[in-house]
Formats: structure tokens, C-alpha cells, sequence
């Protein structure tokens, strides 16, 4: 019994170092202390990154901080951190490493791709529109960033389209949240959330069903004229669509005939200001 002590002893205190060595701070992993050339560390990082081990090379780039603050395989390792930690949808840690480098370096050739992570982090956490859309907003936010600081470079492009994307979600929110309102009667607040559909998201595909539901709501309400005013610019924008097709028809079973009348004052108002439907939409409301 007395010669298995120290057996006990030794693993007990081993599996104990193991534990220690393996978790840092807030429970994050770290590798064990062995001390090596920066560049190393960095290489062996990047070729775990190219057999998709992101775990490993998480630790890795870390470990190159940690050993080599002050190197400039420091601040390559900081970014490939949040872009591994990215790929392991790390979200957080990703957003994270990336908003340290920006504040650490903010001058760097790599800053477009560090505003350019942060966003596309945020942008892939948009939920359905049935949730809550501040992931979509945070989103927004950070593309705005990438294309206001850096409009020619290569993410700006991208940046953009997903910017449209996100406000289609946006204005994809207010408008279930309007249906659920004009579902259940509650016109003039249903009419708020199409208002503002139609006033910021114009260029968005929620416009000709957000005007719509305009006239929807304010034939409910017994307020004609505004109803053959919306149309009106439902008419002239969106011709073609279903939305005006069925707008018409609501209005007719209404007793409204004028439609086309106004429609023409509105062609004819908006061809001599060279507007579009965000002038019309002021002079309505």
C-alpha cells in the first residue's frame, strides 16, 4: 500500500498541472508553456488552419501572443485568430480578436478585413423575422463601417450587397409586425410600421406591399383620400405588380373610382420635379 502512494501521488498531481495548462482565464484553453521562435508558432498555426483543424490553430495564434507580444507575428496572429475563430463559428471570439486588432492597429493594410470580419460575424447571426433583429442591426452597423472607411477596397462590394440584404431583413421585421397589427385591428399602429417601411427602406422588396397595406389600413379607417393617395404612388412606381392589381380592387369594392385621376396628377407632379417616391411620400405625410 505504502510503495502505491506516491503513484497516486504523482498522477493526482499531474492530471492537476494538465487542468491548469489547459484553461486560461474565463475558462479559455491555452497550450503548455514551451517556449519558441514566434515564426514557428505562426507556421504551425497557418498549417492547422489548412487541414481546417480551427481549434488547434486558435490555440496557436494565441500562444504566438502570448509568447511574442511586441513581434509583428504577434499582430498577423491576432487577425488569424478571429478568422479561425470565425471559421469555428466562434462568433464572439471572432468579433473580439477582430475589434482588438483595429484598436491596436488601426492604420493596418488589414484593418478593411478586420471591419470587413466584424460584420460579416454579425451578419450571419441574422435570425428569421420572427426573432429579434439586433444581430440584423449590429450587422448593419459594421458594413456601414467597412464602406465608409474603405469605399475602394476589395470588401467595400460585398459590404454593399450585404447592406442591402440587411435592410431587406429590417424592413422584413416591420412589416410582419404590421400584418400582425392590421390582422388585428390595430390600424393606426399597423399604419406606423409600413409608414417607416416605405420611408427607410424604400429601395427595399417590402416597398410595394408596405404601401399597400398603406391603403389597407386607411380604407379600415375610413380615410379615403389618403388610400387613393398612396395608390396613387403605388400606381406610379409599381405598375405592374400584383400589389396594385389588388390595391385597385379593394378600392373599387369601396366605392373609390378616381383612382386613375390621381395617379395621372401624381405622373404628371413627379415628372416635373424629377422626384421619386421618397418626395411624394414628404408632401403626403
Amino acid at each position: 500500500m505504502s510503495n502505491k502512494m506516491p503513484k497516486i501521488l504523482t498522477a493526482l498531481l499531474l492530471a492537476s498541472l494538465v487542468l491548469t495548462v489547459g484553461c486560461g482565464s474565463k475558462g479559455k484553453k491555452k497550450l503548455a508553456y514551451v517556449e519558441r521562435p514566434a515564426e514557428k508558432i505562426y507556421l504551425e498555426g497557418y498549417d492547422r488552419m489548412g487541414r481546417n483543424d480551427w481549434p488547434r490553430a486558435i490555440l496557436l495564434f494565441d500562444e504566438v501572443e502570448r509568447q511574442h507580444p511586441y513581434s509583428v507575428w504577434a499582430r498577423r496572429s491576432m487577425l488569424m485568430a478571429a478568422y479561425a475563430n470565425y471559421k469555428a463559428n466562434k462568433y464572439d471570439d471572432a468579433i473580439n480578436a477582430a475589434q482588438r486588432f483595429v484598436a491596436l492597429h488601426p492604420g493596418s493594410r488589414s484593418a478593411p478585413y478586420a471591419y470587413y470580419l466584424i460584420g460579416i460575424c454579425h451578419f450571419e447571426q441574422i435570425s428569421d423575422v420572427g426573432r429579434d433583429q439586433s444581430e440584423t442591426k449590429q450587422a448593419l452597423s459594421a458594413l456601414r463601417q467597412v464602406v465608409r472607411r474603405f469605399p475602394n477596397s476589395q470588401y467595400a462590394r460585398d459590404a454593399r450587397l450585404k447592406i442591402d440584404l440587411t435592410n431587406d431583413q429590417l424592413a422584413g421585421k416591420d412589416m410582419a409586425v404590421g400584418r400582425w397589427y392590421l390582422k388585428r385591428g390595430y390600424n393606426l399602429a399597423a399604419i406606423a410600421r409600413f409608414q417607416h417601411v416605405v420611408e427607410v427602406y424604400q429601395t427595399t422588396s417590402h416597398t410595394p406591399e408596405a404601401l399597400h397595406r398603406l391603403v389597407e389600413a386607411y380604407v379600415r379607417l375610413g380615410i379615403l383620400d389618403e388610400a387613393v393617395q398612396v395608390a396613387a404612388v403605388l400606381g406610379y412606381n409599381y405598375p405592374g405588380t400584383d400589389w396594385y392589381q389588388d390595391t385597385y380592387l379593394l378600392l373599387s369594392k369601396n366605392g373609390v373610382t378616381n383612382v386613375a385621376e390621381a395617379q395621372e396628377e401624381q405622373s404628371s407632379e413627379q415628372k416635373k420635379k424629377g422626384s421619386f417616391i421618397s418626395r411624394t411620400w414628404r408632401r403626403l405625410f
